[in-house]
Formats: C-alpha cells, sequence, structure tokens
C-alpha cells in the first residue's frame, strides 16, 4: 500500500472512530449528595403564636442543627393559678440518619438554651428565668417533591441547670423537669 494511500484511509477512518467514541454510552450516575444545607419551620409554635427556624449543614449521615424557637406552652401543661408561660429556645442538635440522602428514620441528641417568662393568674405578676435542657428526639424524613420534606418528630426535654422553683407574685411555680414534645415540621435542602 502507497503512503498516500495508507494516509487517506487513516483520514478517512478518524471521523468514524471519533464517532464512535462520542456515542459510547456511559453508565447512569446514581450518586447522592453526600453534603449539602437546609431550613426547616415547624408548625407547633406556629400555632401557638409564635415561630420556628432551623438551618442545618449535613455531611454524610450526620446533619447539625440551629434552631430558634418563640412559643407559648399550651395552658394544659402550666400548673393552675398560671398563665402565658412564653419559651424562647436556641438550640444544637445534632442528628444521625441512617439512610443515604437525607432521608428516613433519624435520631438526634443536643442542648438548648430555653428563656422562660410566666405570669400569675390572680395578680398579674410576672417572672423570668433561664434553664439548660438535654434533648433527645427522633423523626421521619419524608421527601415529596425533590428535596421538599415532611418530618414528623418527637422529643424529650430534661431540665439539667437552671431554676425549678420560680417565685410569681408570691406564689411558687415548679416547671416540669421532663417535657414530651411532637409536631410535624417542613423543610428543604440543597
Amino acid at each position: 500500500m502507497r503512503p498516500s494511500t495508507f494516509a487517506t484511509l487513516l483520514l478517512a477512518m478518524a471521523p468514524r472512530a471519533a464517532l464512535a467514541q462520542e456515542t459510547v454510552l456511559s453508565k447512569p450516575s446514581n450518586r447522592v449528595r453526600t453534603s449539602t444545607v437546609g431550613l426547616e419551620v415547624d408548625a407547633l409554635p406556629f400555632i401557638s403564636g409564635g415561630y420556628y427556624g432551623s438551618a442545618w449543614l449535613g455531611n454524610k449521615r450526620v446533619r447539625l442543627r440551629g434552631i430558634v424557637t418563640k412559643t407559648t406552652l399550651p395552658n394544659f401543661l402550666v400548673e393552675d393559678g398560671f398563665e402565658n408561660a412564653d419559651l424562647d429556645v436556641y438550640a444544637v442538635i445534632a442528628d444521625y440518619i441512617p439512610r443515604d440522602g437525607f432521608r428516613g428514620l433519624w435520631v438526634g441528641a443536643g442542648i438548648e438554651y430555653w428563656r422562660n417568662t410566666i405570669d400569675n393568674e390572680i395578680n398579674g405578676a410576672t417572672a423570668g428565668w433561664d434553664n439548660t435542657v438535654a434533648t433527645l428526639g427522633a423523626g421521619y424524613i419524608w421527601k415529596f417533591a425533590g428535596n421538599f420534606y415532611l418530618n414528623p418528630w418527637a422529643a424529650a426535654h430534661l431540665i439539667v441547670a437552671g431554676h425549678t422553683d420560680v417565685s410569681v407574685g408570691g406564689a411558687s411555680y415548679n416547671p416540669k423537669r421532663f417535657t414530651p414534645e411532637a409536631s410535624l415540621k417542613l423543610g428543604w435542602h440543597y
């Protein structure tokens, strides 16, 4: 074969070889994002006239949440003779999520700072105090549209420091050391 014929054949085949490489099917990517950030709002504080905001960072199967909440406790959780039990909460919670993709069951624990106020029903006196609270909770992240999700959850809160006997206008109020809680959050993550 003459060199010019060989060169002509190579030139004629080169586009076919390039085209063949371009049409090779690659494997579909089933990668799950391992790091993300998210936001949540909770229904319970809004029902009581307050608010809840949470921002979180997640890596692999762990997420760290910062939480700010303002709520008023329902009357059935407040001792007789007292009213307007308001609560401001600042918390840091670490969660473990066994499934990839920040979905499914989760369990978490953390520390919370509670700033409390309450009124004496009889004379209108108000008292305020602070507590440090340990919390343990669990829930389920159910994605319903992309990375939007519902998160039903429950938690137990235990006062570990701060006042457990508060004087309010001559009456004594004893905050419950243990408080259960359950609600529904709406969230999104990137």
